[in-house]
């Protein structure tokens, strides 16, 4: 498998610098704080390695092979996703003259909420699911163990995204200051808000 590793970490990159949903979800939560920025990766992340374990379980072939499974579970990520869109332009409004207050609010109840989020926005993706199970097993050495080959590649694939996802939440702290300004937070969170309900439109409605 070592043999095989460099180039899967470097198709683990180009998969991260694609942009998407959960990149979307890691600026705009990053906004509210480092704190909040991470514990959302960490849910994205927890997401990325149960697909991945799905997949080496055979469970994502479900979702390949059943056309009524990937359009209910499709018809649900749509749903999340315009509903964390929804959010962002409710924010937004609210944001007003509030910038520093609304992105100072931590604790317990943040980090679950912000975990949740990233988690439950990973997992209402059946694109995700269907690409790690096309993904891992071109990593997978001829002759080597299948499960613990497939489950060690999802764990090594979620930790590379940690790290590279780090470099989002600390850039955006790096520009707090000026991010934090009432009208630039609402301005992105009106731009954030908006591409996550385009997304979810678009996951709704293609075939």
């Amino acid at each position: 498998m070592w043999s095989t590793l460099p180039a899967f970490l470097g198709a683990c990159l180009l998969i991260a610098a694609s942009p998407g949903p959960s990149s979307v979800l890691i600026i705009r939560n990053s906004l509210r704080g480092r704190r909040t920025g991470m514990m959302t990766v960490l849910g994205n992340e927890t997401g990325v390695f149960l697909w991945g374990v799905f997949a080496a379980l055979g469970l994502t072939a479900l979702l390949d092979a059943s056309e009524v499974a990937y359009d209910v579970l499709r018809l649900v990520g749509a749903v999340v996703l315009i509903g964390f869109g929804v959010q962002g332009l409710r924010a937004a409004r609210r944001t007003g003259t509030a910038g520093l207050e609304v992105t100072a609010a931590d604790g317990t109840g943040s980090d679950l909420r912000s975990f949740r989020a990233g988690l439950l926005l990973n997992l209402a993706n059946p694109k995700v699911g269907v690409f790690a199970m096309a993904f891992l097993p071109q990593f997978v050495p001829s002759g080597a163990p299948h499960l613990p080959t497939m489950l060690l590649l999802a764990a090594i694939w979620s930790v590379f995204e940690v790290g590279y996802y780090t470099t989002y939440v600390w850039g955006v702290g790096r520009m707090r200051r000026v991010l934090a300004r009432a009208e630039v937070r609402s301005r992105l969170e009106q731009v954030s808000g908006g591409v996550m309900i385009a997304l979810g439109i678009r996951l709704a409605v293609e075939s």
